[in-house]
């Protein structure tokens, strides 16, 4: 059974809502303007992860770099969050994330304010995907799938590769 948003989509002329899910302003990291996820990312299939700079998955740059890079022409982003709720693991300065996700792993894929992840303290974008999951990250690098629809397709847990996602990726494309 489709969603009503989903429907929607379906009719001409008529623009679809914005999803809970994707109704947050957020700034880019390092940056001084807000964006609304919606406006910039409706309508695409969407990977929300909470990042670390300093964390044993941090390599997992290298392979969210890739998905983006190689599905972003098809209508699909990953958003990158860098938090440092577990672990201490993100430096205190959002300009020290941007230049160690750039230089480090060539990070072209969007990156926003340094963020809270964790349930206890969750900002609204991780609230409403962890309430829509029922699942919060527990660690860094916890992913959260999101449908053109703007609906949750899964989450999945820090271990769970980028490389890992691509049959996920490429049925919500």
């Amino acid at each position: 059974m489709r969603t009503m948003a989903a429907l929607l989509t379906w009719i001409p002329g008529i623009a679809m809502a914005c999803s809970t899910l994707l109704d947050h302003s957020v700034r880019p990291l390092a940056g001084e303007d807000s964006i609304r996820l919606c406006d910039a990312y409706q309508d695409q299939v969407v990977l929300v992860v909470n990042t670390a700079s300093k964390c044993g998955f941090t390599p997992q740059f290298d392979g969210l770099e890739a998905l983006h890079a190689q599905y972003q022409a098809q209508g699909f982003a990953v958003l990158g969050f860098p938090s440092d709720n577990f672990g201490r693991q993100e430096f205190a300065d959002e300009q020290d994330s941007l230049e160690f996700c750039r230089l480090t792993y060539g990070v072209q894929f969007p990156m926003f304010e340094h963020t809270n992840a964790a349930e206890d303290r969750a900002d609204p974008l991780f609230k409403s995907l962890g309430e829509s999951a029922g699942r919060y990250p527990s660690w860094n690098f916890h992913k959260y799938l999101i449908g053109r629809d703007g609906q949750l397709i899964a989450d999945y847990p820090s271990a769970v590769t980028p490389e890992d996602l691509r049959g996920a990726i490429e049925q919500a494309l």
